[in-house]
């Protein structure tokens, strides 16, 4: 069945950005792009100014000044410093030779220009959290900038406008303290690292040779970091670009975060996206486009990974998660809500999509779906609805967008072969069964690393009794008709090698047919 449940006018709408600001560097009237009151900060090398004028360094009373005072995991300590290990560490030497861009002060700062080894660290002081007014809107307008010893660009302390958690999957992030706005026509380029664990304080073992108990004082996954929540937006005609690049995690929060507009491409060795607060951050799409490809140099990695709900209300989404991982492109601890817009992932694993508002279609491949290959979602008179070429290997496909109907025909073809389908129908939140590749999906949001609840009467670890009559260790007898060792038949309409799914399948061949709620298919 179909289960919807609107959601409040404040989710759907395209959230407006306040950039009302006053810097004290800034002449009164418009400023560029027509951002009143903006500090235009450029980046030339190591030389940066604020409206033309160079900015001091080491200099914390200016609105804008430089330092070389970098957070990140340094080299050289013992187990007691924090949780990083060597891949982790940087040496002094290499921290030094970064420029830290410091924003002090609220408003709004146009960011051009190049910063080849430097980090944007936004920092409004103590009191700045529960301030409303301690805001800054950072306007990309051409930035290329690169660190390799943490996140490129960092918000620390700004204004929280949900400081405990009660906003539900409807947080309203246009007060946010944290702002991104990426100018019309710019391309943008954010190259990034992060910061492991580092203890603020920590208890020793009994013996003392490792740490029982610890508080964190810095731990920054993202290229694109920010400890608030924060909102992201493109330009008036939304033409803007931003490309990150990032060696572990993309784009981050330790709250909210929200995309009203822009173009976002995202390639991160980790989650390409991460919002982390248990049970209440929420990743939220009105607008705009949002790749993410996630390159698995860290082993691991979802597209989007919300630790607690992730909403897509418009724009279009495209994740993929690590092809060599029990990972997925959408991964929300609270539930997924897909309301609107085009959203394609892939991965390997697949957490339950909740109430939504729009039809999605779930694909399991019985090997794993092959990079390179181009896979069309068309209608029955040839209609095409979406296409996506994946760079990664994967064997969930979900793919949603506004076109698709209930009780409607489509077809999915792969380089132009149509693929063969049935309905594996499946309420919510359950799971499916039959011809999956590697990592298949889980009952109840269950991933590939928890171990299954034993059956109803048995410890966990107690092998299952045998069939009555059936001595422990002694095969069953095979159906009638059936030599041992020979697999039985198929049910009827199931194919050779594929188990049936759950509920009423439609012929296999050229089509499926939407049948309300999530369908699950096998191809």
């Amino acid at each position: 069945m179909l289960f919807k449940r609107p959601l409040c006018g404040a989710l759907c709408a395209m959230l407006l950005l306040s950039v009302a600001a006053q810097p004290a560097l800034a002449d009164e009237g418009p400023g560029p792009d027509g951002y009143e009151n903006a500090v235009t900060v450029t980046l030339d090398g190591e030389t940066v100014r604020a409206d033309g004028r160079p900015v001091p360094e080491d200099d914390p009373s200016a609105a804008v000044y430089t330092a070389r005072d970098i957070v990140y995991y340094e080299a050289g300590h013992d187990f007691t410093y924090g949780e990083g290990t060597a891949a982790d560490e940087h040496t002094a030497e290499e921290a030094a030779e970064h420029t830290v861009v410091h924003i002090a002060r609220p408003g709004t700062y146009v960011l051009r220009g190049t910063l080849e080894k430097g980090q944007i660290a936004v920092d409004l002081g103590e009191d700045a959290a529960s301030d409303p007014d301690a805001a800054v809107t950072l306007v990309l307008d051409g930035v290329d900038m690169a660190c390799t010893v943490a996140p490129a660009v960092i918000f620390y302390r700004v204004y929280e406008c949900d400081p405990d958690g009660t906003s539900g999957i409807e947080p309203d992030l246009s007060g946010a303290g944290a702002r991104v706005v990426i100018a019309d026509g710019s391309v943008n380029n954010v190259n990034g690292s992060y910061v492991a664990r580092i203890y603020k304080s920590y208890t020793l073992s009994e013996d003392g040779a490792a740490v029982a108990d610890s508080k964190k004082l810095h731990k920054y996954d993202g290229a694109f970091y920010s400890k608030m929540s924060m909102l992201v937006s493109g330009g008036t005609e939304d033409t803007g670009v931003l490309n990150i690049t990032a060696e572990n995690e993309g784009l981050d929060t330790e709250m909210h975060l929200t995309i009203d507009g822009g173009n976002i491409n995202i390639r991160s060795g980790n989650d390409g996206v991460n919002v982390n607060e248990d049970d209440v951050s929420v990743v939220t799409v009105n607008g705009g486009t949002l790749s993410v490809t996630v390159t698995g140099e860290t082993g691991e990695g979802d597209g989007i990974d919300s630790n607690g709900a992730l909403v897509v209300n418009a724009g279009t989404v495209t994740a993929q998660a690590c092809s060599h991982s029990a990972d997925a492109g959408l991964d929300a601890a609270t539930g997924i809500y897909l309301n609107g817009g085009m959203v394609i992932a892939t991965g390997s694993m697949l957490d339950p999509v909740a109430a939504s508002d729009q039809c999605c279609a779930v694909f399991s491949f019985p090997r794993t779906g092959t990079a390179g290959a181009r896979y069309d979602l068309t209608d029955t008179q040839g209609n095409e609805l979406m296409a996506f070429t994946p760079e990664n290997d994967f064997s969930i496909l979900l793919m949603t967008c506004p076109a698709l109907e209930e009780d409607t025909e489509y077809s999915l073809s792969a380089d132009g072969t149509v693929i063969d389908l049935a309905i594996g129908g499946m309420g919510m939140g359950g799971g499916f069964g039959g011809g999956m590749g590697p990592g298949p999906a889980m009952p109840d949001g269950q991933r590939g690393d928890t171990p299954p609840e034993p059956p109803e009467g048995m410890e966990p670890g107690e092998a299952p009794q045998p069939p009555e009559g059936v001595e422990p260790g002694e095969a069953p007898e095979p159906p009638e008709g059936a030599e041992p060792g020979e697999a039985p038949e198929p049910p009827e309409g199931a194919g050779a090698g594929r188990q049936p799914q759950s509920g009423t399948p439609t012929e296999t061949g050229e089509t499926f047919t939407l049948s309300p709620g999530l369908n699950m298919f096998s191809a």
